[in-house]
């Protein structure tokens, strides 16, 4: 497993090894002893799917703010979806920093996000599928978002979206004074 640093502080791109023969393929998506050896303490309590039916389905930006500590590592299963992360902890070097990933199912990567860092995505085709890794469980109300657009983020989607729920088109602004 290789671990690459990102330029948001926490977040990191995990790309494993893959193991090849007549079968297929076979590869991990996490290993506790392998991040704790990166210095990433992550335990995994809970796991969530999105299927996504619709290419440009945008899903975010959400997260889950303090005192949650949820941490995620997002791998696409099926599809191919642009995922943006934005550094919502105003204590951190890179706060209101974002950066923008593309994943297809056959790059096999995944991305850890850290705590308090928001997560949002866009399918860029039919039928995209992406499994969550949760370190925390869900808590209502410490969980919470904002506009996919907002102008001081400033995300520039390679397409224009599609399909977007009526929760995500009523969160408001990015948390200016953090969360």
């Amino acid at each position: 497993m290789r671990i690459e640093e990102t330029s948001i502080s926490g977040v990191f791109r995990i790309h494993p090894d893959i193991h090849l023969d007549e079968r297929g393929e076979f590869w991990r998506s996490y290993c506790r002893d392998q991040l704790e050896r990166f210095g990433i303490e992550f335990e995994v309590c809970q796991s969530n799917v999105s299927v996504n039916r619709r290419r440009h389905t945008l899903r975010g930006f959400h997260y889950q703010q303090f005192p949650s500590s949820e941490q995620k590592i997002l791998t696409v299963v099926t599809g191919s979806v642009e995922v943006a992360i934005v550094d919502v902890r105003s204590d951190s070097p890179t706060w209101a920093g974002h950066e923008v990933f593309r994943f297809e199912v056959g790059d096999r990567s995944s991305l850890l996000v850290a705590a308090c860092c928001a997560t949002g995505f866009l399918t860029l085709v039919d039928q995209t599928t992406v499994h969550y890794q949760m370190s925390d469980f869900y808590q209502p109300d410490d969980y919470t978002g904002f506009r996919f657009d907002d102008p001081l983020v400033g995300v520039e989607w390679s397409a224009e979206p599609e399909v977007i729920s009526d929760r995500d088109l009523k969160l408001g602004p990015f948390p200016v004074g953090g969360p």
